[in-house]
């Protein structure tokens, strides 16, 4: 190598170490990556209890926060439903001060008490300021706590009862439920969808199928949500007509209505010569209709008029006590039936009368005989449709029907 070529390497040798010194420094300089805290949310399982509560469902980092973390989240729906079984929450925030660790998100949940399965939400984190999410999603689990037979079946543990007898009457019928069946030679179960729905664009089939006696002691309509027939929703419809039918006197249905958006069940009457003048000529008598979505509001109603399009009506309705509903317990619905007049009561307490001087210039129907109808019906045009929060099977629950008479 010649002593040009030596000078040259060393120049550039010296070029090289110079600028490798100079990286390694600016390296040193650099400052360390900053680590954020990682957050979590915890699962939670729970009792959702008989009446309205508030959970708190846990976040939590892994090392104190530096500055604030602030927390963007959501409620998902699952089997549990926003406004059915608890108080959706959407694009809500919370924050971590400097220094913790943890913090918690409240949810009001609604609890019942009737049997159904567990059912649960989710909790889900949508963004974090200040800190890496390391598990986004929890699940919140509603665990049943309500006896119950199979099928979600729920008998109501007391309630109000009538006698076996009153004075100046007579006992003329009654079904007391005591089979292991529907006795057939007092009812006949109607078939399918009517006509425009039973006339109320009404969503069920109806089928003697779901009607059962429960423990040799309950009558039980029930509502389901399946397909049968080309409807979505079945149901059932029972009737005595030719069979028992009635003229005046007192009756008395002890019953337990169901609860849920879109579910109607009704205790009611239509004249016997229905076929012949159609409705609402025959006159219809409503005992008892309650909507699933106001099951502390009883309605008594009376339908007439010569012809559809001249159709009458009146109605009156009374509330359950405010701490309660006609869910909740058994119910006595009685009405007193005599020529023109009709009065209704629920445990004994009056709350409509009818007269043949309120029917605005047309035929009093009610002066002839009567038989029994009982459904549960699901949607139409008065309860309206099944929604998100309603829950299937719905059971209408009879424990009698006793007709009394005027004699003895």
């Amino acid at each position: 190598m010649n002593q040009v070529n030596f000078k040259n390497f060393k120049v550039a040798s010296l070029f090289i170490l110079i600028i490798s010194m100079a990286f390694a420094c600016e390296k040193t300089k650099e400052d360390p990556k900053v680590v954020l805290p990682k957050l979590s949310i915890e699962d939670l399982s729970l009792p959702e209890g008989d009446g309205n509560s508030v959970i708190q469902v846990r976040l939590f980092l892994d090392k104190a926060a530096a500055t604030n973390v602030v927390i963007r989240y959501s409620t998902k729906d699952l089997t549990a439903k926003s406004g059915f079984d608890f108080t959706g929450l959407t694009n809500e925030t919370i924050t971590i001060a400097p220094g913790g660790t943890e913090t918690t998100i409240p949810i009001a949940i609604k609890g019942n008490d009737y049997f159904e399965a567990d059912k649960a939400f989710e909790v889900v984190i949508l963004s974090a300021l200040n800190a890496d999410v390391l598990r986004n999603t929890a699940r919140i689990t509603l665990l049943n706590d309500d006896d119950a037979t199979p099928g979600g079946l729920r008998i109501p543990p007391a309630g109000f009862s009538s006698p076996l007898s009153y004075p100046g009457y007579q006992l003329a019928w009654a079904d007391e439920f005591k089979g292991s069946a529907v006795n057939l030679s007092d009812w006949t179960f109607e078939i399918g969808n009517g006509q425009n729905g039973w006339g109320n664009n009404e969503l069920q089939y109806y089928r003697a199928e779901n009607t059962f006696v429960h423990n040799n002691e309950y009558l039980v309509i029930e509502a389901r949500n399946e397909i049968f027939g080309g409807h979505q929703y079945t149901s059932s419809r029972m009737i005595t007509k030719d069979k028992k039918e009635f003229k005046f006197g007192r009756i008395d249905i002890r019953a337990a209505s169901p609860k849920t958006q879109g579910i109607w069940p009704a205790l009611w009457m239509l004249g016997e010569n229905f076929q012949q003048v159609g409705w609402p000529a025959c006159g219809e008598i409503d005992i008892l209709e309650i909507l699933g979505h106001e099951p502390n509001k009883a309605h008594g109603t009376v339908h007439w008029g010569p012809n559809s399009n001249q159709r009458q009506q009146k109605s009156a309705s009374t509330f359950s006590s405010p701490a309660g509903d006609f869910h909740e317990r058994f119910h006595v619905y009685t009405i007193i039936w005599e020529e023109n007049k009709i009065e209704w009561y629920i445990d004994d307490v009056k709350f409509h009368t009818v007269t043949s001087a309120d029917m605005n210039g047309f035929d009093y129907p009610f002066n002839n005989e009567f038989f029994f109808i009982f459904n549960i019906a699901v949607g139409g045009q008065w309860p309206g449709n099944p929604d998100a929060t309603t829950r299937f099977p719905q059971h209408l629950i009879v424990d009698y029907v006793r007709v009394f008479q005027k004699g003895g």
